[in-house]
């Protein structure tokens, strides 16, 4: 059997000739996913024969495919996609497909420069909030970074130089629950605890018209709450090389990253590298590597005085 043969065997299923059985066999996934083959045809106005001899599949395996009773491979599937002239995100159901809307929004994005993009988003955010932005943004400082950035550390310092209250988000977090971050996560899952760091996040920031804020690392995961952090507040990023955020973690007493140390910094590494992109968001960075506790607070100190200066609330 040639590999296009095996790839295509993965479309049939032992149902085939059994109609009943099929139907019931069906998988909800596969249903949806031949649904949007057959709607990707019809809106490019091809038959299943040219779909099929475009992609190099039979059409008997492409209708299996269509009605939700064949389970391709990954292969096939991008062949698909190439047939249809979509991404095989489209195919397999990118969110942005749903509505001409989506598609037309998407099209005026793609392939725009990371300067442009972020000012399409500030646009958007201020034209669906009614046409104004929070005029205590910049009076509204949140610190972000990985653990171990200085953030607890530094937090409190310029709240106390610039005369406003500190908040530690992973406290107002605690509170909401009622337990501890790591028993929500244990008891409830990352996706409780999300709503938690949301819901924290929003109250402060109703509460707060001016505040220094030491946000969760990973607070740039979700994008909505990210999106509400940098529409609310004036960030600042805290960065450091991964071994002085090590370094700090352990000074702080927390040995856990010492019951595997390499692969514990190997996966500190992937997470700095993976979230860099987001952190870099910040209206500032301020590397801290390799400075002093009090060369760090100055350049602080200094940056976000600039920014308030610059640009006031």
């Amino acid at each position: 059997m040639t590999e296009q043969e095996d790839a295509e065997t993965a479309l049939s299923t032992p149902a085939d000739n059994m109609p009943g059985a099929a139907e019931e066999a069906k998988n909800p996934l596969l249903v949806a996913l031949g649904e949007r083959v057959r709607n990707l045809r019809a809106q490019r106005g091809l038959t299943r024969k040219a779909v099929a001899v475009a992609a190099d599949v039979s059409e008997r395996h492409l209708a299996n495919l269509e009605y939700g009773t064949g389970n391709a491979s990954i292969l096939v599937l991008q062949q698909v996609a190439g047939a249809l002239h979509c991404s095989l995100a489209e195919l397999v159901g990118d969110f942005t497909t749903r509505s001409p809307e989506w598609l037309l929004i998407r099209e005026l994005l793609e392939h725009r420069s990371e300067p442009e993009l972020r000012r399409a988003r500030l646009a958007l955010h201020e034209l669906l909030s009614g046409g104004g932005s929070d005029t205590a943004r910049h009076r509204r400082i949140a610190l972000i970074g990985l653990r171990g950035a200085g953030k607890s550390t530094l937090g409190p310092l310029l709240a106390r130089d610039l005369d406003v209250p500190f908040i530690e988000l992973s406290r107002e977090i605690e509170t909401l629950a009622g337990c501890s971050v790591r028993e929500i996560h244990d008891l409830y899952g990352t996706t409780a605890y999300r709503r938690y760091e949301r819901r924290a996040l929003e109250e402060t920031v109703q509460i707060h018209s001016e505040v220094v804020i030491a946000t969760p690392g990973g607070i740039v995961s979700d994008p909505a709450t990210f999106n509400e952090l940098l529409a609310h507040c004036t960030t600042v990023w805290l960065r450091a090389a991964p071994e002085e955020h090590m370094g700090r973690v352990l000074a702080q007493g927390d040995m856990r990253p010492m019951a595997a140390s390499k692969e514990a910094m190997d996966d500190l590494r992937r997470i700095l590298e993976g979230r860099a992109a987001f952190y870099s968001k910040a209206d500032l960075t301020i590397d801290t590597s390799g400075s002093s506790l009090e060369d760090s607070l100055q350049q602080l100190r200094t940056g976000v005085r600039k920014l308030m200066t610059a640009r006031p609330g």
